[in-house]
């Protein structure tokens, strides 16, 4: 049968190991000598062990008691820890979270998740925009942490992980057969310069046929196959696939996730939030590539 500890006789029993008596441990408490002495006997009894060697003329512990005491400090601790995220006033708090849209998922959701439940009295208000605009926003103190996506990691900032930019379309699309190439982006996307200085440097004509300030526009265009689309690897749409290499089209750099973090009021709650993002990076499965488009 499985029996608990109590944690209030538990407390009584480390305070009078640590403070030598009875008396000392029953000031620290606020507890009369009585109540310290019951919650010890009440403890020795439930557990059927002799836990204080009380023949000298102080308190010392058994063999029992001293192993009990090692347990016992970490049973408190956890139990303190526990205690003071939910009800403490210092963990009640809201924090503003950048993340450029494309790279919401895989992670972001899981991260918040594990946030939400070691700190239920923090809320997280999450911002989607594009790298540069959160960037701007950390510096105006809008944000206190953000993840961007750039070639080389900045000054200030880390990198959490590695993605690679292709080339996607409709799966069993067609459109990227035609000339010129027809491609779907956001204003202010960051892979929009790169995808278009690559198919210049190639010589491939291309013309934008979805300019659009949101991102749904460009995925049901996409997926409709009226355009071609580059982002990174592991953040496109369900049903896009990369184009295959018989297209020809130029090979696309690779881009770091990269971290900063504003001052803040309360860095616990900002590290803890960074630590759960990049641990959630560290801990990514190497992913294979996607599927590439047939070439009929």
């Amino acid at each position: 049968m499985i029996r608990n500890l109590d944690l209030t006789a538990l407390r009584s029993f480390v305070t009078v190991a640590e403070t030598g008596g009875v008396t000392r441990a029953a000031e620290r408490l606020h507890l009369t000598q009585s109540a310290v002495s019951m919650q010890l006997k009440r403890l020795e009894e439930s557990m059927g062990l002799s836990l204080l060697d009380r023949t000298g003329r102080g308190i010392a512990l058994t063999q029992q008691g001293e192993l009990l005491l090692s347990y016992a400090k970490r049973l408190l601790a956890i139990n303190d820890e526990a205690w003071g995220r939910l009800t403490s006033d210092d963990f009640e708090d809201e924090i503003v979270l950048g993340v450029p849209h494309d790279i919401v998922y895989p992670h972001i959701p899981k991260v918040l998740k594990r946030f939400a439940a070691e700190f239920p009295r923090v809320k997280v208000q999450l911002l989607s925009s594009y790298t540069l605009d959160l960037k701007k926003r950390l510096q105006q103190g809008e944000a206190d942490l953000i993840l961007g996506t750039e070639v080389e990691c900045p000054v200030g900032a880390i990198s959490v992980g590695r993605a690679q930019l292709a080339w996607f379309g409709a799966e069993g699309g067609r459109v990227w057969k035609k000339q010129p190439l027809a491609m779907a982006y956001e204003n202010h996307c960051l892979f929009r310069n790169f995808a278009v200085g690559a198919l210049d440097k190639a010589g491939i004509s291309w013309e934008l046929v979805v300019n659009t300030n949101h991102a749904k526009t460009v995925e049901a265009s996409v997926s409709a196959d009226l355009a071609v689309h580059a982002c990174l690897v592991g953040c496109q749409v369900s049903d896009w696939v990369e184009v295959p290499e018989e297209a020809g089209l130029p090979a696309l750099p690779e881009f770091q996730i990269t971290m900063e973090k504003a001052g803040s009021a309360n860095p616990v709650l900002i590290d803890r939030l960074a630590a759960l993002i990049t641990q959630a990076y560290a801990n990514q499965e190497t992913r294979s590539r996607p599927q590439h488009l047939q070439a009929v």
